[in-house]
């Protein structure tokens, strides 16, 4: 039978400190959540867990030693932005075996077309970089088959509910259909369906280029502002972000990407709407309105910084949190993968 407890899972890759995309598209959601009720008939507290997927991490190379650094990193800045290992299990995906004792299982039961109709695999085919990295190195499988991974993830704590941008919800859709496909397959019904939550905040784009999302893998540094940023960098990457020579202020991202990016970075900041925004900020000039956004962005990522900076100087105590969390982990996923073993015929 399918659990009725409502269980929340997120995963993050260890990029290190995250961008300010990461913090408005995901972590500030997270953060909200651990105090939510996402279903008001159950009695108790949902279960939130986040994986730092340091699996995923190995798709693309990565030197092993800047992937720890990155992976601690990520754990601090995640604390220090909010979110309470006490509330969520935080924890990393290699350390709980389960993850890819799944994967391989799932991954025998998934056909080639769903993985080749994946959205960003063929965005990464249509790359010129991409193309190139293939034709020198050979096709990845790691990163053809990186949704099943996904999948694992998810199912592996019978996750019922799953916070994503509108971008990975052909993921969520490709672990929906692999749930139908697994409870046909084996006559079960063990797996909860998984639900969307989508978050509620727009893409952040970069500040160079506004039709592009805002990345660390972007080589301009002037394209992003990271949780790291010192308040002068910040603004002076606002006050250089690329805008327009139209009169006044709209939201219109066709027609004003780099206008409407900003707004939704103030918006959200700020907790109001857009028109809200928009209406808050008339009659003030281009260089004015960057430097209130600047303003509201310092005033968020300032604490976070310094937090986090304490956090990663004390190594010891973000290992201490994360060993505990990831036997928590272990002891969830342990039990559902022993459930799946015996399904599947292996015990």
């Amino acid at each position: 039978m399918a659990s009725k407890l409502v269980r929340v899972f997120s995963g993050i890759q260890p990029t290190g400190v995250p961008q300010l995309g990461n913090y408005l598209g995901s972590i500030k959601n997270w953060v909200g959540m651990q105090h939510q009720q996402l279903d008001p008939s159950q009695t108790q507290p949902h279960d939130q867990l986040i994986s730092i997927v340091d699996l995923h991490a190995l798709t693309v190379p990565r030197d092993p030693a800047q992937l720890r650094k990155d992976t601690m990193e990520m754990a601090a800045s995640l604390i220090a932005c909010g979110i309470d290992p006490d509330r969520c299990t935080l924890f990393r995906q290699s350390a709980v075996p389960g993850h890819s004792q799944l994967y391989w299982a799932l991954g025998c039961i998934t056909p080639m077309g769903w993985l080749n109709r994946m959205t960003q695999w063929k965005s990464k085919l249509q790359d010129t970089t991409a193309i190139n990295a293939i034709a020198t190195q050979g096709l990845l499988t790691g990163l053809f088959t990186y949704p099943v991974l996904m999948a694992a993830d998810i199912l592996l704590y019978r996750a019922t509910h799953i916070p994503v941008g509108e971008d990975q919800v052909q993921h969520l859709e490709f672990t929906r259909d692999l749930v139908e496909h697994f409870h046909k397959q084996f006559k079960t019904t063990m797996f909860p369906m998984p639900r969307v939550l989508l978050t509620k905040s727009k893409r952040v784009m970069s500040l160079k280029d506004p039709l592009r999302k805002m990345s660390k893998s972007d080589i301009n540094e002037q394209s992003r502002i990271t949780l790291a940023d010192s308040d002068d960098s910040i603004m002076r990457k606002i006050r250089k972000a690329q805008t327009d020579s139209l009169p006044g202020l709209s939201f219109d991202p066709e027609a004003r990407p780099g206008v409407s990016n900003l707004l939704t970075i103030y918006a959200a900041l700020n907790n109001i709407g857009v028109d809200q925004a928009v209406s808050q900020m008339q009659g003030h000039s281009m260089l004015q309105f960057k430097e209130a956004v600047a303003d509201t962005v310092i005033r968020t990522v300032a604490p976070i910084r310094e937090q986090t900076q304490k956090l990663v100087a004390d190594k010891g105590h973000i290992e201490s949190i994360l060993r505990t969390n990831e036997s928590k982990a272990r002891s969830i996923a342990e039990q559902n993968w022993n459930d799946v073993a015996k399904c599947i015929g292996l015990s």
